[in-house]
């Protein structure tokens, strides 16, 4: 027999600040005082983990290489890529201190009186990540064999979106796949795991749908090219309610890249054709916390299906 949760023990409504208050009292994230960056309680990391294994296990069979990266990236890939046309409000740019020793005693004397000292910085020649996919397209450069390439990783991204909001974070986590090949088998994978995507969710009892979407383009042109990718259908997202019912979170992510990555990065089919690519993420903080709402902030009250699944 199912268990059901205690009314104290839900995520109950739609309210941002009533769901990171909870968040908060269930010790299931932690404050630092910076809005969008905060901790991870030891139950939000279990919920997390074992989310992240059964992705793993629903692709074990897939053939997927492996990657590690950092949370920076060489700066040079976002240059590459044309990031800042579209995206400038998102880039976090990492900047030290280059001075000798007298330029150091003033930037501490600044630092330590509350006053500004970002000028005294100069900028290096890593940025933080923005896109878990973009360290692997370089590494992909060269001609790819038959079967084209699969690669998986859980990366750290970062996107400059300070907000109270707990599900727009500034730092968060993507278990990302990449696939590069030729349209075909590009097209047919990324709509294989739209599917293989919405079945896990709904196995975890959680109210998953697809939608066509678009990025966050930033300003006048920037509304014309989500146009086009939305007519292209070049992005989907899966989309949970989490804080509002109406204007549903998105927890998972395809995007179909075309040869924007196989031409800018030389990647080759093994026929000599630009390579196609696409990739897809799940937002793993997000999907924890689309659990949380949807079954309450204490596990042991969660329906006994998903207790089974997520601890099995």
């Amino acid at each position: 027999m199912l268990q059901t949760t205690p009314r104290a023990a839900t995520a109950d409504g739609y309210d941002a600040k009533t769901f990171y208050d909870g968040l908060v009292a269930h010790g299931l994230i932690v404050p630092v005082g910076v809005p969008g960056v905060f901790g991870r309680g030891a139950v939000f990391e279990d919920v997390l983990e074992r989310f992240n294994a059964l992705v793993s296990d629903l692709s074990r069979h897939d053939g997927a290489e492996v990657f590690t990266f950092p949370p920076v990236i060489d700066r040079s890939i976002l240059e590459r890529v044309h990031y800042l046309d579209s995206f400038p409000h998102l880039c976090g740019a990492v900047h030290s201190f280059f001075g000798n020793e007298l330029a150091a005693l003033a930037l501490a004397e600044r630092a330590n009186a509350g006053g500004p000292w970002g000028e005294l910085l100069a900028q290096t020649s890593v940025v933080m990540n923005p896109a878990a996919c973009y360290p692997v397209y370089p590494s992909l450069a060269g001609t790819l064999p038959a079967q084209g390439r699969l690669v998986t990783m859980l990366n750290w991204v970062y996107r400059h979106e300070p907000s109270p909001e707990p599900t727009r974070m500034q730092s968060f986590r993507v278990r990302e796949f990449v696939r590069a090949g030729t349209p075909d088998q590009v097209i047919g994978w990324r709509d294989m795991w739209l599917q293989r995507g919405l079945d896990l969710l709904h196995s975890l009892e959680l109210p998953a749908r697809s939608d066509v979407a678009t990025d966050p383009f930033f300003g006048r042109g920037g509304r014309m090219l989500a146009a086009g990718q939305k007519e292209q259908k070049l992005k989907f997202e899966v989309l949970i309610p989490v804080i509002s019912a109406s204007d549903p979170t998105p927890v998972c992510s395809f995007n179909f890249h075309q040869d924007h990555f196989g031409s800018t990065f030389g990647i080759k089919t093994a026929d000599g054709e630009v390579a196609n690519t696409a990739c897809l993420g799940f937002g793993l903080e997000r999907v924890v916390m689309a659990i949380f709402k949807t079954h309450g902030f204490e596990p042991k009250h969660w329906p006994l299906a998903v207790r089974e699944r997520l601890w099995k």
